[in-house]
């Protein structure tokens, strides 16, 4: 445990300052914000991988859904720990960034300028405290030695943030008419929908088919806070779905 946090606390924000300093010497036209907001994307889609990867390797390992355990369910909780903690301080960057871009002259690291922060992305960062407060506890502490199977898929709902970043490089870029976009704007929809939305309903119907149930008896079967969590978890995302079949509607 200690020797993960520790590893990823300095993996993250090591990474994200080297892809700072490897676009400074690629691209030293570029603006500090640019880098920044390019570099937090190349850091999420690295991070986004590794869980997937470590969520199938879960998944496929866990026959029985509710008993079978696989060591990454517990490990990569602490790498997320310190990913989501990072992550939303590389937030706050951006947003002070932009913001500055804007004319808004507020000082950084300031009592207004975190405010500003906290009020533009208040879903998002309430998303990474969630993960934190909530979820780690739960899956850590709360659900004992049971469930790993649905910690992977909970892990593989990241697949879809590789293509959610490629997007917004492309876009910084300028290369939003091009091909590519569409399609990987059409990879968005899809793994979006698969893997952070159809992802709760087939965990309920793998639990339900592992100890003989109905699908719709799963909810009064498992402990309470489990239904907190995953409604917890899903609420925004069905929110940022919707917000993707918009833009799909503009681009398509």
């Amino acid at each position: 445990m200690w020797r993960t946090l520790a590893l990823a606390s300095a993996f993250f924000p090591g990474l994200f300052a080297f892809c700072i300093r490897l676009l400074r010497w690629a691209a030293p036209g570029w603006s500090l914000k640019d880098r920044i907001l390019l570099s937090g994307r190349l850091v999420s889609t690295v991070q986004a991988t590794m869980a997937t990867v470590s969520g199938i390797t879960v998944v496929l390992n866990c026959k029985d859904v509710v008993h079978d355990r696989h060591w990454l369910a517990v490990e990569y909780i602490w790498v997320l720990v310190p990913y989501m903690t990072y992550d939303i301080y590389v937030m706050y960057l951006c947003h002070w960034h932009k913001s500055r871009d804007k004319g808004i002259a507020e000082k950084k690291h300031s009592l207004a300028s975190v405010r500003s922060f906290l009020l533009q992305e208040r879903l998002m960062v309430t998303h990474h405290l969630f993960i934190l407060v909530v979820l780690t506890p739960v899956t850590q502490h709360f659900r004992g030695e049971l469930g790993d199977f649905f910690v992977g898929c909970i892990f593989i709902a990241e697949l879809s943030t590789p293509f959610v970043s490629l997007g917004k490089i492309l876009m910084q870029l300028k290369m939003q008419d091009t091909l590519l976009h569409k399609v990987n704007g059409i990879l968005i929809l899809v793994t979006f929908f698969l893997c952070r939305i159809l992802l709760f309903p087939f965990m309920y119907a793998a639990y339900a088919r592992q100890v003989g149930i109905p699908v719709y008896l799963v909810p009064f079967r498992i402990p309470l806070h489990c239904n907190i969590a995953n409604a917890s978890l899903i609420a925004p995302q069905i929110y940022w779905f919707r917000l993707i079949c918009r833009k799909a509607a503009q681009l398509y």
